[in-house]
Formats: C-alpha cells, sequence, structure tokens
C-alpha cells in the first residue's frame, strides 16, 4: 500500500502543482510581460513539456486509486474515497479532451498563423484547467477531511 500512496501522492502533486504554477503564476506573468503573439507559442512550449508529465501523473493516479478502491478498501470506503474516485476520474476525462481537442488545435492553427482560433483554443485549455485545479484542490480538501477528520 505504501508504494501506491506514495505514487498517488506523487502524481496529485505534480499534477496539482503544475496547474496551480500555470493558472497562478505562469500565465499571469505572460500576460504582463508578453504580446499574444509571443506568448502562443511559448505556452505551447510550456504544455508540450508539462503534459507528457500530466499523463504519467494521471496513470500513477488512477491505478494507484483503483487499486487501492478494489483491493485495501475492497469497495467498502466512506463517501469521500466514491468522491475521490469519481471527481478523479472527471480531471482525468478533462485532460484527455484537453490533450485531444484543444492543444492539439493549438499547435495546428500556431503553425497555421490563425491567430484567432490559436486565442480560442488557448482560452479554452485555460478554462479547463481551471476547473481541474478547482476539482483536485476540492478532492485533495474532501480526501484528506474523509481520511483524518478536521
Amino acid at each position: 500500500m505504501s508504494i501506491a500512496l506514495t505514487l498517488h501522492l506523487l502524481g496529485v502533486i505534480v499534477w496539482i502543482g503544475g496547474m496551480f504554477f500555470a493558472h497562478m503564476v505562469l500565465r499571469p506573468a505572460l500576460n504582463k510581460q508578453l504580446e499574444p503573439h509571443q506568448r502562443m507559442p511559448l505556452l505551447l512550449s510550456v504544455f508540450d513539456g508539462f503534459f507528457p508529465w500530466v499523463w504519467i501523473a494521471v496513470i500513477a493516479i488512477l491505478a494507484s486509486g483503483y487499486w487501492a478502491l478494489f483491493t485495501v478498501y475492497d469497495t467498502e470506503g466512506g463517501v469521500w474515497l466514491y468522491f475521490m474516485t469519481v471527481v478523479g476520474s472527471l480531471m482525468a476525462a478533462i485532460f484527455v479532451f484537453i490533450y485531444s481537442l484543444p492543444y492539439h488545435q493549438l499547435g495546428v492553427a500556431l503553425k497555421r498563423g490563425e491567430m484567432p482560433k490559436v486565442v480560442a483554443s488557448i482560452t479554452l485549455i485555460r478554462q479547463l484547467i481551471l476547473v481541474n485545479l478547482i476539482l483536485g484542490l476540492l478532492v485533495t480538501v474532501v480526501a484528506i477531511i474523509g481520511k483524518y477528520g478536521l
């Protein structure tokens, strides 16, 4: 269990920490310092570097989480465990959507110089990352309160 929990927590730290940094620190700094035509290729490069780590984190989180649900808790966990499972799976689905559609569209639109499509893709990615960040922070709080109480 300790290996699974360690992988789970490392995945959560990488994913939620990366989203927090990107949304709360990087994006405002880029908006302040760079014009959109400079900012967009840099954001694509950031996503190119971050998203492979998110894939690893998502796989580690889901694999260890479902393993714990079906072996350690034998599906007899509290509401917090089911909440964590459902929300974590939803977050993974949102990431797969981000990766499959707007991230792909961003790369294509940048290569073609289609700035309205670039802006639309970045906007959707930003909004969905914010949704996942809020969900990730919420599920973390619920998991801690559920497991350990206040």
